[in-house]
């Protein structure tokens, strides 16, 4: 057994307590043990996008589960104000302290169509599959698809990529994530062994979509995973988990989570959107990572409503929330 694989279980396993906890409330974390200890989370350093996860254990420094409850009720507060006006339709939020663990969630059961949030787990697959074949992600490949599947989206990517061009595998993958490119994902969705795109899903304990079954099947708190693990770098290398991140900060997606942030705090995210007809309401979602300099935090929201422009600003308005309360935290050493 690899060292990666005894901490990717050591994850599982913090996790896990987290998640025997959480029938207690949507307001808890990976802090609180039966006996009432606290575990702390010992990590490597923080790099400029992973903090790499070591070993848990027991610890007294935390926010607390009523510091959780001051963001929720924050955050609620400011939903219940937008949800007035009768616009959204169903909107859920994730929230985690990545170097402590702590943790709230609203709206946790409501299931969303995923979009073009499954490139994330895509690219995972295919940068482990990279991993063992050496030359993958430098494969030279023809886009031979044969219909140009940017036409369908509804955001579109601002560098699209060109039918009948050649491209490596691994810009094919920054140009799925950072444009989110449909014709990279479709084409990409041909390369990646699919045992190793399940074993994604599966190792994380999250559910793919089965056939027959409703596309919509993804909330905010089983996607937050594919972000946490590369953030932990126990799945991925940190190198692969590093680059991963990398070039989710440079997503040309603006609006949702990065612009409720300051301008100068990197955000690594993904966004997706569906529509399934023109004036029919709409799906926003837009999960990542806040690197806020003594708390970085993952953030995932999902919405439904009337349009994308006013998800996006309720996304938005969720982030800067957020972010609010996190910069009056006390600062913390986040080496730890």
């Amino acid at each position: 057994m690899t060292i990666r694989t005894i901490i990717f279980f050591l994850v599982v396993f913090c996790a896990g307590i987290s998640a025997g906890y959480a029938v207690r409330g949507s307001v808890n974390g990976s802090k609180t043990t039966k006996n009432g200890a606290d575990l702390r989370l010992q990590r490597e350093g923080q790099a400029k996008f992973i903090n790499p996860l070591l070993a848990c254990d027991n610890s007294t420094e935390s926010l607390t589960n009523s510091d959780m409850n001051l963001f929720k009720s924050e955050v609620q507060k400011y939903l219940n104000t937008r949800n007035d006006k009768g616009n959204v339709t169903k909107v859920s939020v994730y929230f985690r302290e990545l170097n402590d663990g702590q943790w709230f969630s609203i709206g946790d059961t409501e299931q969303f169509i995923p979009a073009s949030l499954r490139k994330v787990p895509l690219m995972i697959a295919l940068l482990k599959q990279g991993e063992e074949e050496k030359d993958l992600l430098d494969r030279k490949v023809k886009l031979d698809l044969s219909t140009d599947e940017n036409m369908k989206q509804n955001i579109k990517p601002s560098h699209p990529t060109v039918l009948g061009n050649s491209y490596t595998i691994r810009d094919l993958i920054f140009r799925m994530i950072v444009y989110s490119d449909n014709n990279a994902f479709f084409y990409l969705t041909r390369i990646v062994h699919p045992a190793e795109l399940q074993k994604v899903y599966s190792k994380l304990r999250v559910l793919d979509k089965a056939d027959g079954t409703s596309d919509n099947f993804m909330s905010v708190q089983t996607y937050e995973s594919f972000f946490r693990v590369l953030y932990n770098a126990t799945y991925l290398s940190r190198s692969s988990s590093s680059w991963a991140l990398s070039i989710m900060s440079n997503s040309e997606f603006k609006t949702g989570i990065v612009a409720g942030v300051p301008s100068s705090v990197e955000v690594s995210h993904k966004f997706g959107e569906h529509s399934d007809a023109p004036q029919a309401p709409v799906q926003l979602h837009d999960c990542g990572i806040v690197y806020h300099p003594m708390h970085p935090y993952l953030i995932c929201v999902m919405s439904h409503g009337p349009n994308y422009e006013y998800l996006s600003d309720v996304i938005a308005g969720v982030s800067k929330t957020i972010y609010e309360k996190v910069d009056i935290q006390p600062r913390i050493n986040t080496q730890q």
